[in-house]
């Protein structure tokens, strides 16, 4: 067996048939978070659920994909936040496809790396749209404490989004992690093809 590009473009139809799937995963997600007004927002356990089994450009279509649909339907603000959603998908299938997701351990501190990188990511929007503000109100709140003692709304913008991204990010690959642990090999299977080619020498 020889392991296929993590950035090839052939996808197997179980593939793209995972991306609607990881959209509703998402969906929902945010949905029960808001419902239950959580200080978190789990809307990309399908993104990382999908990147783990199929790559990182699945998993970062189906990120952006439910982007868009949760801006057409619930929250326009969502649009914009595409680029955060692909950058997770990308962080996380390069981090499984590298072996760096294959214990509780590993799903932990991937669960922080992604944190950050959609941390990084997410920044400059929330400044260049909102003023630095999330929408989070525990992020919100620690924003208007740094930046009334320092004055600046890049620090307080990076901590907000920070304080909320992090630990987000950290539960979404732990849960997305148990949920790959559970599913029966069969259905992993389904995307061995995504990540590995037969050879016939």
């Amino acid at each position: 067996m020889q392991k296929q590009s993590m950035w090839s473009f052939r996808f197997s139809t179980s593939a793209l048939v995972l991306i609607p799937t990881a959209v509703g995963i998402n969906y929902i997600g945010k949905l029960f978070a808001g419902l239950l007004k959580l200080p978190l927002w789990l809307d990309s356990i399908g993104t990382v659920l999908a990147s783990m089994l199929a790559g990182p450009i699945i998993g970062a279509l189906a990120g952006a994909i439910n982007n868009i649909i949760y801006g057409l339907t619930l929250d326009p603000i969502s649009f914009v936040y595409a680029i955060s959603s692909i950058a997770i998908g990308l962080a996380v299938g390069i981090l499984f496809y590298k072996g760096l997701i294959s214990s509780w351990s590993q799903a932990a501190v991937a669960g922080l790396i992604v944190g950050l990188v959609a941390t990084v990511v997410s920044t400059p929007i929330n400044v260049g749209f909102w003023g630095g503000q999330t929408g989070n109100v525990w992020g919100d709140a620690l924003y208007a404490i740094i930046l009334a003692k320092t004055d600046s709304i890049w620090l307080a913008s990076f901590l907000d989004e920070l304080v909320v991204d992090v630990p987000d990010k950290l539960m979404v690959v732990l849960i997305s992690y148990g949920i790959f642990r559970g599913l029966p090999q069969n259905v992993v299977h389904l995307y061995d093809n995504n990540h590995k080619l037969e050879t016939l020498d």
